[in-house]
C-alpha cells in the first residue's frame, strides 16, 4: 500500500522531487520504492530521463487501478471513522477562492467546536481540480458553485447568493448599469478557470473569448483595487463586500432584476461512507454562510449607491 501510495504520487506530479515533497520523503528514498514495485510487477513502470518522467503503458494502467484501490482503501478508514460518535480524524475539505477567504474562517470555527476530535484540512483551488480531487479520492468533499454534473458526486445545496457592482466611488451617483451596458464598459475578470468569471460573464451575455487587452486578475482583491484605481468596474459575490471593499475607494450597488446570482453547495462522493456525517457539515456551512448575514448592504438599483 505504501508503494502504491508513492507511485500514485508519482504519477500525479510527473516529478521524482515534486512527488517526493507530496509524499514526506526524500527523492532517494522515493525511488528506491519505486523500483521495488517495478520488481515486484515484473515490468517497468517509469520512463526515467530528463526533468519530466513519463508512464509506460504499464504504468498508465496501473495509476489507473491504484488510483481506484487507494480511494477504497481511504473508503474503509472513513467506514471506521463513522462507527465512532462524534466524528474524529481528518476531513480534507477543499474550497473554491470565490468562497474560501469570506466562508473558511467561520466553517472552521464551527465545525471545530461540534466535533473537537476533526482535523479540518483545507484545500483552496478552482472547482475543476476540486472535482478531480474528490474523483480521485485526495479529497473528502468540497464546497463550490454548483451545479458541478459529475455523476459520482452527491450536491447539496446551501445558499443563493447574489452578485453586486462595484465602481469607482467617483460614480456612485451614476445609473447603475444594465447588462448590455455593462458589455460596453471596461468589465474587470477573474482569470480563466474560475467558475466566477463565468457566471459574470454569462450574466452580461458576453462571449467567452474576450479581446486580447482584456484585464484579468488573479484575486477578487486584485480586481477590487484595479476598480478603487479607475480602471473599471467589476461583479463580486456579496459575502465578498466587508473584505473586499473596506480598504478601496469604491462604491457597491445592486443590479436591476433579474440580479445575477449563484448557489454555493457543498459536495462529496456518493460511495464515500461518510455521507451522512457530510449532510450534518453541510448544514453547519449553511449556518456559517448566514444565508447572506454579515454582509455589507447594498443598495436597490437605481437608488443611491453605498460606498
Amino acid at each position: 500500500m505504501k508503494q502504491l501510495r508513492y507511485f500514485e504520487a508519482l504519477a500525479q506530479h510527473g516529478h521524482f522531487g515534486r512527488a517526493a515533497e507530496a509524499c514526506a520523503i526524500s527523492q532517494p528514498a522515493l525511488s528506491m520504492q519505486m523500483k521495488e514495485l517495478e520488481e515486484i510487477v515484473g515490468a517497468p513502470l517509469v520512463e526515467r530521463g530528463g526533468r519530466q518522467i513519463r508512464l509506460t503503458s504499464l504504468g498508465e494502467e496501473l495509476a489507473l487501478r491504484a488510483r481506484d484501490i487507494l480511494r477504497a482503501v481511504d473508503e474503509l478508514d472513513d467506514l471506521a471513522r463513522y462507527s465512532h460518535s462524534p466524528l474524529t480524524g481528518r476531513l480534507r475539505i477543499g474550497v473554491i477562492p470565490t468562497v474560501a477567504p469570506y466562508l473558511l474562517p467561520a466553517v472552521i470555527k464551527r465545525v471545530s467546536g461540534r466535533f473537537p476530535g476533526l482535523s479540518l484540512q483545507p484545500r483552496e483551488a478552482v472547482t475543476q481540480r476540486l472535482v478531480e480531487g474528490l474523483v480521485e479520492g485526495r479529497l473528502d468533499a468540497a464546497i463550490v458553485a454548483l451545479p458541478v454534473s459529475e455523476p459520482s458526486l452527491s450536491e447539496y445545496a446551501l445558499f443563493e447568493e447574489e452578485f453586486v457592482l462595484v465602481r469607482p466611488a467617483a460614480e456612485a451617483e451614476e445609473p447603475v448599469p444594465s447588462p448590455e451596458r455593462l458589455r460596453d464598459m471596461r468589465l474587470l475578470l477573474l482569470e480563466e478557470g474560475h467558475c466566477f468569471r463565468d457566471q459574470a460573464l454569462s450574466f452580461c451575455k458576453m462571449p467567452s473569448r474576450l479581446p486580447h487587452d482584456l484585464i484579468e486578475g488573479s484575486s477578487l482583491t486584485t480586481l477590487v483595487q484595479m476598480v478603487g484605481a479607475g480602471i473599471g468596474v467589476t461583479l463580486i459575490p456579496q459575502m465578498a463586500v466587508p473584505i473586499e471593499t473596506r480598504l478601496a475607494s469604491v462604491a457597491v450597488a445592486r443590479l436591476a432584476r433579474p440580479r445575477p446570482s449563484r448557489t454555493i453547495g457543498m459536495v462529496w462522493r456518493k460511495t464515500n461512507p461518510l455521507s451522512g456525517q457530510f449532510e450534518h457539515i453541510a448544514q453547519m456551512v449553511r449556518e456559517a454562510g448566514g444565508a447572506g448575514e454579515g454582509v455589507g448592504a447594498c443598495p436597490e438599483a437605481g437608488g443611491p449607491p453605498g460606498q
